[in-house]
């Protein structure tokens, strides 16, 4: 792995507006004390799988599905203020790049992240890019193997 010591910054053009579905659920989920669940969604089957086994978890209580985009890019949103004060938050990255969890630790103490590199867990499917190049049968079943792990981890926490 080639490492750089290069910190950079990335600046957002700001929008005026929120998503009106997203306001009603950041809100919902902080009163609720939910925990948001984000995942990677990178385009390849490690970000995938790592999707769908974040939906996956979202469905299990008390935690819910938290939406990146929102988070990094509508700072005054409900869905990122939910994720941002919630007590616990859920990182599952498809591998070790954790270009979520990397970009988290920035933003919420890390007392308060929890971090899953589904790879580390499954071991598959290294040398291959596409989700298609991965039958949707075999993929739903790893994610949902990686999902099980993560919900019997957090049941230790």
């Amino acid at each position: 792995m080639n490492k750089s010591n290069t910190n950079f910054s990335l600046e957002v053009e700001r929008i005026d507006g929120t998503c009106a579905a997203g306001e009603r659920i950041g809100k919902r989920n902080l009163a609720e004390g939910k925990i948001p669940v984000i995942s990677c969604e990178g385009g390849c089957i490690r970000g995938e799988i790592a999707r769908v086994a974040a939906n996956l978890v979202a469905k299990e209580e008390p935690y819910r599905r938290g939406c990146h985009g929102e988070l990094l890019t509508v700072p005054y949103s409900a869905i990122s203020n939910w994720i941002r004060k919630a007590d616990k938050v859920i990182v599952i990255d498809g591998y070790f790049l954790r270009c979520h969890g990397r970009i988290l630790r920035n933003m919420i103490e890390e007392d308060r992240l929890i971090e899953f590199d589904a790879l580390s867990f499954y071991k598959k499917y290294t040398d291959l890019f596409y989700i298609d190049d991965v039958a949707e049968e075999e993929r739903n079943k790893v994610a949902q193997d990686v999902a099980v792990w993560i919900l019997a981890s957090l049941g230790k926490k």
